[in-house]
């Protein structure tokens, strides 16, 4: 039996027979607003209501503009915070302002993977961690695609290694094929890509799994909405966009 880490997100765990198998590092890859960073918050938010810690890495944003984010979804994680069972790793300010300055966990080099690592490492040590998002893991190779696989390979080895079941935000361009660097997805255990395709005068937002090891998953791309409470994903309905949305 293949020990599962449920996401709690409406209808992924359904394309995912079950759920992300334990210790999988899952590089979760899109184009700007297909709504990487709310599914990766999502994610860790479910985990604390079931009773596991969590860390997010912001390497994009602010970490305060983060909890303010999360709390548009009524995803307020300053009481785990409190309890020592969620952190926010700050690799974004680098330590500079005064909102800064009250963070646990910064890291004073963002470029420095090295430093990252041993941030991270003990961010995870202390929370206690069982689910990591870093968002965004092409932030630390967008100058320097050449080292994308060793990096996600470094990180890979500290998150499986600890444990923890991770998601590796992954950045690409609107019309770009691959999912955010040279060699990565060899690099990673898991592959899911978000969408936002314009069909018929309209955006529409659709996820494929392009792998997972250790589970069987659905092929199919399937449709997903952002609300106010969060995403959710339509595991009946499949996208086919040279003919239409049709349900399966």
């Amino acid at each position: 039996m293949v020990e599962r880490v449920k996401t709690g997100i409406p209808g992924f765990d359904e394309i995912l027979n079950g759920g992300i198998p334990k210790r999988n590092v899952v590089l979760l890859s899109g184009g700007p607003g297909t709504g990487k960073s709310i599914f990766g918050q999502q994610y860790l938010w479910n985990g604390l209501q079931m009773g596991e810690p969590g860390i997010l890495v912001a390497l994009e944003e602010h970490p305060v503009q983060v909890r303010i984010n999360m709390r548009q979804f009524g995803w307020d994680v300053r009481p785990y915070e409190s309890k020592g069972l969620f952190a926010i790793v700050d690799a974004f300010t680098a330590g500079i302002g005064e909102a800064a300055k009250r963070e646990r966990y910064v890291v004073r080099d963002p470029t420095d993977v090295g430093l990252l690592v041993d941030v991270l490492r003990e961010a995870i040590r202390d929370v206690g961690a069982q689910r990591v998002v870093i968002d965004s893991v092409s932030t630390l190779y967008l100058t320097k695609p050449s080292v994308a696989r060793s990096i996600v390979l470094q990180l890979k080895k500290v998150l499986s290694g600890t444990g923890t079941t991770s998601f590796l935000i992954s950045q690409v361009s609107v019309t770009e094929r691959g999912f955010g660097g040279p060699g990565v997805e060899h690099a990673a255990d898991g592959i899911v890509r978000l969408d936002l395709d314009e069909y018929n005068g309209e955006l529409i937002r659709s996820m494929i799994v392009w792998k997972m090891r250790g589970t069987r998953h659905s092929m199919r791309r399937h449709p997903f909405d952002i609300t106010d409470k969060g995403i959710i994903v339509y595991p009946d309905k499949v996208i086919r966009f040279k003919g239409r949305i049709e349900t399966a």
